[in-house]
């Protein structure tokens, strides 16, 4: 009597998978155990890489806002329905703009994301590298102007042989 109860529960578990996120599960039970597998492992995925478009730096997976819940919600709907995780991807691009990609695509208003540091860093290294080669011309053209020539050199003598007559 236990072995047939016990079968039937091994059966129904194998073919059910959860993927568990933020404290909720969602279970994934219409296909085989290894597309359900599959299907966890994508939406476990997916919701670690969207983020939430209300929350400063939080993926759909740790955000506790109302419209992560609902993000989160209406991905569980697309990947239990078999959609690839571009397609998704795609759609919350399309619904709430690029915002919601930790990893912008590379494209004409995203150039200032992905190279904007970079210029940026570049930009400080010239201004820095010409502010010091300003300094060591200005060092050398002090020492130049400070090295007295002969005429000035000879001027001074004999302002201060002068001097030395006069005090005497």
């Amino acid at each position: 009597m236990l072995r047939p109860l016990f079968f039937m529960a091994s059966i129904f578990f194998a073919f059910q998978v959860q993927a568990i996120v933020d404290g909720h599960e969602y279970p994934f039970t219409d296909g085989t155990y290894v597309e359900n597998y599959t299907r966890a492992q994508l939406f476990r995925e997916l919701a670690e890489e969207l983020r939430c478009p209300k929350c400063q730096n939080q993926n759909l997976a740790d955000s506790n806002a109302m419209i992560a819940s609902d993000l989160r919600r209406e991905l569980y709907k697309q990947v239990k329905a078999g959609k690839e995780g571009n397609d998704i991807v795609d759609f919350m691009v399309n619904r709430y703009g690029e915002f919601v990609l930790y990893n912008p695509k590379i494209k004409g208003i995203t150039l200032v994301l992905w190279f904007g540091p970079v210029a940026l860093f570049l930009l400080a290294l010239l201004i820095f590298f010409m502010v010091v080669r300003s300094r060591r011309k200005q060092s050398k053209q002090d020492v130049k102007d400070n090295v007295l020539d002969a005429q000035e050199l000879q001027r001074v003598q004999q302002l201060l042989h002068k001097s030395e007559q006069e005090d005497k």
